[in-house]
């Protein structure tokens, strides 16, 4: 004999219509799936673009805020720049500091692509920012950033 707990479709429908977290989660997806058409011309995924703008910066950067700024773990990072340092455009050397330590930088020609990226997203960006219904994207942001 089992005990199992029915959850009514009431609360299914409750969850679904005011989960937070399903929201951001969809609305997160909707973006990046946006975004990754927009710089697919470029070879260029959104969080590959993310990543390479976190490295346009006047010093070479460690990896731990890298990866800190874009809410990943350092592994995940790890794997995020291969294909970036395979086609050119991140170098990844040691501290000098820490030869354990690795420094991130962009290469002339990850800057070039990034250059290129940069009216892509601007254009995508204000697309986006026109769908919201009151227009408030600070607003947006100061939400997002109060739940992260």
């Amino acid at each position: 004999m089992s005990n199992v707990i029915e959850i009514s479709f009431e609360t299914t429908l409750l969850v679904r219509d005011n989960c937070l977290c399903l929201h951001v989660q969809r609305a997160a997806r909707a973006l990046a799936r946006r975004f990754d058409e927009a710089l697919r011309p470029l070879g260029l995924t959104n969080g590959q673009f993310s990543l390479m703008m976190s490295l346009n910066r006047p010093e070479p950067a460690a990896m731990g805020p890298v990866a800190t700024l874009l809410a990943i773990d350092q592994t995940t990072l790890t794997a995020a720049l291969k294909p970036l340092e395979r086609r050119g455009w991140v170098s990844i050397l040691p501290n000098p500091k820490d030869r354990r330590a690795r420094l991130l930088s962009l290469t002339p020609s990850g800057k070039a692509v990034l250059a290129a990226a940069v009216p892509i997203w601007k254009v995508t960006h204000a697309e986006v920012e026109a769908r919201l219904s009151d227009g408030n994207a600070d607003r947006l942001r100061q939400d997002l950033l109060a739940l992260s």
